[in-house]
């Protein structure tokens, strides 16, 4: 499993982006976990605060587990990494299915939030290293495909789940069900992903596509990458990128319904419900539409975009958000596909700057900026909120205060981005080390 089989002569290196989508789209489930809410608040007697747990210890445990984990997939290889995931998060939903049987509450933060969130983090970084050397031409289009399937698995489980609850029933029995038929489904559906994935021969690395070579320019190890002020740079500009996105997204459907509560045509709740799928659509366009697009102008430039314009909507948002509908769900659109596509543009941006020889350990480094911008972002919109309703505020008075912070934050990241330089020669990596070390791991 350490060792996945090289590429035979003739391979297509397009057969490899399905593979991490095999993976992407089922961990993507995490963004469904809403639809589990109100039946484990009924059947377990639990209050919001208390469901929200196990997705906020798994999106904690994802930025945790990448981060410790990523050398291990770097010297292991991707089919490793995929079994891993599968094992954890398949076994995240069959821990949640005892646990929901027998009432044990705790039994579904344990299995969805710590075992499944360690999936969550392995897999969503296993295929970047692998995808970044099929792929050294276009690095950008080739990880946004995979994580585009990260933010777009919701659109298929959040339906999904909803069936199997309405069919198999909203009690505790009918939950522990439908956590069982989701661990085995993504097991089988992830098991593909294992098999199919490849890493490219030497003599296709050395010049993929007639493209430049993926080994060639700077290399810069894990170690020496988290002492330059480039990745903490990045880490600030993923975390408020991140940040001012979830933002919107964690509080969609109650955020648009408060904004225009007082107007002529309130928003009912199966518009709110359908104002999430958009949110969730831009996301995942966002995926792979902007990162293919920073292939093109830079991925310095496309973070400018994502930062500067993304501040500039939620400026358009705090000032005639409430005034009007179409504009606030393009201005929130727009910024829900800066959210997806910094995810899916930051690993190229780390190649640019790294180097690609140990770029999965790197950007499950980077990735405790999500963990911390997952714990942000809704603590700033929610407290806030709270606080403005005890004071007597309603309507677009709620989230006010909320947006100007984004603001600010995101002023902070595109001033982070623009502090962003080539790396100094002093943490590169001499050649003939590196190529040993290749060597070493493709022998493995």
């Amino acid at each position: 499993m350490s060792s996945p089989p090289v590429a035979p002569p003739g391979w297509s290196r397009w057969l490899v982006p399905p593979a991490a989508l095999s993976v992407h789209l089922s961990i993507g489930q995490a963004y469904a976990w809403s639809v589990f809410k109100p039946p484990l608040e009924s059947a377990l007697h639990l209050d919001g605060t208390e469901s929200a747990l196990p997705f906020q210890l798994a999106i904690v445990m994802l930025g945790l587990s990448a981060a410790f984990g990523g050398t291990l997939v770097e010297r292991n290889g991707p089919r490793w990494a995929m079994t891993v995931s599968l094992v954890c998060f398949s076994s995240g939903f069959l821990i949640s299915a005892l646990g929901a049987g027998t009432g044990q509450y705790w039994l579904i933060v344990l299995g969805y939030g710590f075992v499944g969130g360690i999936g969550l983090g392995i897999g969503y970084i296993s295929p970047v290293s692998t995808l970044i050397k099929w792929f050294p031409d276009r690095p950008g289009m080739a990880t946004g495909i995979a994580i585009m399937g990260f933010g777009g698995g919701a659109l298929i489980a959040s339906p999904w789940s909803a069936q199997m609850l309405a069919s198999f029933g909203t009690d505790n029995d009918g939950i522990a069900l439908a956590f069982l038929v989701h661990g085995l489904s993504y097991a089988l559906f992830m098991t593909l992903g294992v098999l199919l994935v490849r890493v490219p021969r030497p003599e296709e690395r050395e010049r993929t596509a007639s493209g430049p070579s993926a080994a060639e320019g700077m290399q810069v190890s894990a170690r020496n990458a988290v002492r330059t002020p480039q990745f903490w740079c990045l880490w600030i500009v993923l975390c408020m990128n991140v940040t001012a996105g979830i933002g919107i997204l964690e509080k969609a459907a109650p955020m648009i319904t408060d904004l225009f509560a007082g107007s002529s045509t309130p928003v009912s709740a199966s518009a709110a419900a359908g104002f999430v799928a958009l949110l969730s659509a831009a996301n995942m366009a966002g995926r792979i539409g902007w990162s293919s697009a920073s292939d093109l102008i830079g991925r310095k430039n496309v973070y400018r975009g994502y930062l500067g314009v993304g501040a500039l909507m939620y400026l358009l948002i705090a000032l005639f958000g409430d005034s009007s509908k179409p504009l606030f769900v393009l201005c929130a659109l727009v910024i829900l596909s800066f959210y997806g596509g910094g995810f899916a543009t930051v690993p190229a941006y780390l190649k640019d700057l790294f180097g690609t020889y140990e770029i999965g350990a790197i950007h499950g480094r980077l990735l405790t900026a999500w963990s911390t911008a997952g714990v942000l972002g809704p603590l700033i919109v929610n407290r806030i909120a709270d606080h403005q309703k005890d004071a007597g505020k309603h309507g677009a008075a709620l989230y006010t205060l909320s947006f100007g912070i984004m603001i600010g934050l995101l002023v902070v990241g595109f001033v982070a981005n623009e502090l962003v330089r080539p790396v100094s020669a002093r943490h590169h990596i001499p050649a003939p080390r590196e190529t040993v070390d290749a060597e070493r791991q493709q022998s493995a």
